[in-house]
């Protein structure tokens, strides 16, 4: 462990949900302090199909049951693929399968946030014939006015990839709602409380047409489901480094300086991608200005960071928690696309780094 940064979990230390899959990944944590004081974690788990093709067809895993953990394994001639790698299965209509597929697995931590009490045996939330039937991805997890709100990636054959939301009143028994961005909007973090009597939200819809930098969408709802009034906000300043990509990472956290939001950032150099983490501060009052900004303040530099799996280095900050001393932040973040661990930074240090918007 270097200072301030734990490898906190790995596919080794999670039990496979079926004896047809292996676990590969486990990554991009939700996190939040429960009641008790102590820190849950719904980690995205990433099991693959162990048998991947034969002589005549491949293989793509789904969820199929109605409310229950039901494993179906799809089999496709290999006469209607046109193409295939180890994660995925294209099609000659265009269309795609994969051959792995995610649920979450919650975990329990100390008070200090920075250990594990225990870790489910069996699958936490998961995919179900009408919502993600071909998996659940990287959860995000808020407190809001008494219950637990968690917004997830959700992947089917008809809806494709979008983003859903679920409640619960224990972090353990979840309501599902649905739907509430479609396809192709993820990294969905929700303010953890009301702002001038709106719920908001900030996410990222994909576009293969772009008249702009890259940038984050705001939007507005009065009951978390239907969501509008949106708008989009740059996080960078004007002449600032172009990057590939940029989307919310971790849930807002307030200050007395102003919403705090770490979003990630990618930049690809000579077909290399590299996945870091900026900051940046919007008014208290109006989540659509944003103060200031950050140079990327979280790099890839661990070991487990830095395996460049598919050219890429990785650090993917999705959960954040404020420590019991509330000077620092704990930020837990996938590793290299396999491993979680855990970053304390100091708040002060963080708005150092921060620059006024120009």
């Amino acid at each position: 462990m270097k200072k301030g940064v734990k490898l906190l979990i790995t596919p080794e230390m999670i039990k496979p949900s079926s004896k047809y899959l292996k676990v590969i990944g486990t990554i991009n944590p939700a996190a939040v302090r429960a009641r008790n004081g102590k820190v849950v974690l719904y980690v995205r788990v990433i099991e693959q199909l162990k048998k991947l093709e034969d002589k005549g067809y491949f293989y793509s895993p789904r969820m199929s049951g109605k409310s229950k953990y039901e494993l179906k394994i799809d089999r496709f001639s290999k006469k209607i693929v046109e193409n295939s790698s180890e994660f995925d299965i294209l099609f000659k209509d265009g269309t795609k399968r994969l051959t792995f597929i995610s649920h979450l697995r919650r975990v329990i931590l100390d008070e200090s946030g920075m250990n594990i009490i225990s870790i489910d045996k069996k699958p936490s939330f998961y995919g179900i014939a009408h919502d993600a039937e071909l998996g659940v991805e990287d959860p995000g997890i808020v407190e809001i006015e008494g219950r637990y709100v968690m917004t997830y990636v959700s992947l089917s054959r008809k809806e494709n990839i979008s983003t859903s939301i679920a409640f619960s009143d224990d972090l353990t028994n979840w309501e599902r709602k649905g739907i509430i961005f479609g396809e192709q909007d993820k990294d969905v973090v929700i303010f953890p409380e009301k702002i001038k009597g709106w719920y908001v939200a900030f996410d990222r819809p994909e576009s293969n047409f772009q008249f702009s930098p890259p940038h984050i969408w705001v939007a507005h709802s009065d009951d978390l489901l239907c969501w509008g009034k949106l708008k989009s906000v740059s996080v960078l300043n004007e002449g600032e480094k172009d990057y590939g990509r940029i989307g919310p990472g971790c849930p807002p956290i307030k200050t007395k300086y102003g919403w705090l939001l770490i979003y990630h950032t990618v930049v690809e150099e000579d077909k290399l991608f590299t996945y870091s983490a900026s900051v940046a501060l919007f008014d208290l009052n109006n989540p659509r200005k944003m103060i200031s900004n950050s140079e990327p303040i979280i790099i890839p530099n661990m070991d487990y960071e830095l395996e460049l799996y598919q050219n890429k280095k990785i650090v993917f900050p999705t959960g954040i928690v404020v420590d019991k001393n509330g000077r620092d932040l704990l930020i837990y973040s996938g590793g290299g696309d396999v491993v979680t661990s855990v970053r304390k930074l100091s708040i002060d240090k963080i708005m150092k780094a921060l620059k006024k918007v120009k």
